[in-house]
C-alpha cells in the first residue's frame, strides 16, 4: 500500500512571534499586578498596568509592520486588554480601598470589569463593521485609558499624600463612573489618526517630556493625565461634529 506523501511542514521566522511574545508578557504584567497590589505593594502594581499600556501599544504596531497579523493575535490582545485594563485595575483598587466595603467594593469591582469586557466586545465588532466607523474617534473611552481613569483615586491620595484615605464609597462610585465612560457612545480621540510631517518633532518632544515627568513625578503625572484626559472628553466630543475630511474618511482596511 503506498504511503500518502506527507506535506511539507511551514517555516515561520521566529522574529514573526515577538507580537504575540509581547501580548503574553503584557499579560503576566497584568497578572503580576494582581499579586502585587494583594501584597499592598500598589505602586509595583500601577507600573506593571503602565507597562502592560506600552507592550500594548506596541504588539499590534509590530504585528502590521511585520506582516505577521493574525486571527489568534487578535483573539490574544483582547484576551489581554481584558486582563490587563478590566479585571487588574478592579483588583488593585479592591485590595486597596473597597475591601472594607464589602459586597458593595466587590460589586463596583465586577461592574467595571464587565463594563470593559462589553466595551472590548463592542470594539471587536465594529472593527468588522462595513462601511467601518470614523477612525479620528474610538465609541467609549479606550480599555487602557479607563484603566487610568479607574485608578484615579489612588493616583490622587499619593499626589497630594494625603493622611486619610478617601472614602471606600467614593471609590466604588469613581470604579462604576470610569467603566460607564468606557461603555458610553462618547466619542474619544484616537491616537490611530495621522499628523503633519512636520509637526512629528513636537510630537516627539512632548513624549519625551512625558515620560521624564513619569519618571521624576509618577503620581502627580499620572493624576494630570487623568485630568487632562477627562477634559479633552469635552473637545472630543465637540470635534466628532465636525465632519471628516478626506483623509479622516473611513477606508474599509
Amino acid at each position: 500500500m503506498a504511503r500518502t506523501p506527507r506535506k511539507p511542514r511551514a517555516e515561520l521566522p521566529l522574529v514573526q512571534l515577538l507580537p504575540n511574545a509581547l501580548t503574553l508578557g503584557a499579560i503576566c504584567a497584568g497578572l503580576t499586578a494582581i499579586r502585587m497590589a494583594a501584597y499592598g505593594a500598589f505602586s509595583q502594581a500601577v507600573g506593571l498596568v503602565i507597562l502592560a499600556a506600552v507592550l500594548d501599544g506596541v504588539d499590534g504596531r509590530l504585528a502590521r509592520a511585520l506582516g505577521s497579523e493574525s486571527l489568534i493575535g487578535a483573539e490574544l490582545d483582547s484576551l489581554a486588554d481584558f486582563v490587563n485594563f478590566g479585571v487588574t485595575p478592579a483588583m488593585i483598587l479592591y485590595f486597596w480601598a473597597l475591601e472594607p466595603a464589602d459586597e458593595l467594593g466587590w460589586a463596583a469591582a465586577l461592574v467595571y470589569a464587565l463594563c470593559c469586557v462589553l466595551r472590548l466586545a463592542r470594539f471587536n465588532v465594529g472593527i468588522k463593521s462595513d462601511p467601518p466607523p470614523d477612525k479620528r474617534f474610538f465609541t467609549g473611552v479606550p480599555s487602557p485609558a479607563g484603566a487610568l481613569l479607574a485608578l484615579g483615586p489612588l493616583f490622587l491620595v499619593r499626589a497630594l499624600h494625603l493622611s486619610t484615605p478617601l472614602p471606600p464609597e467614593a471609590v466604588a462610585l469613581w470604579l462604576v463612573i470610569a467603566g460607564a465612560l468606557m461603555v458610553s457612545r462618547l466619542p474619544t480621540f484616537s491616537l490611530k489618526t495621522t499628523i503633519y510631517a512636520e509637526n512629528a518633532r513636537f510630537v516627539l518632544i512632548g513624549v519625551t517630556a512625558l515620560v521624564t515627568m513619569l519618571a521624576a513625578y509618577p503620581w502627580q503625572t499620572l493624576l494630570a493625565f487623568d485630568v487632562v484626559y477627562l477634559s479633552g472628553l469635552v473637545l472630543s466630543w465637540k470635534a466628532s461634529r465636525r465632519p471628516a475630511t478626506e483623509g479622516e474618511r473611513p477606508d474599509g482596511d
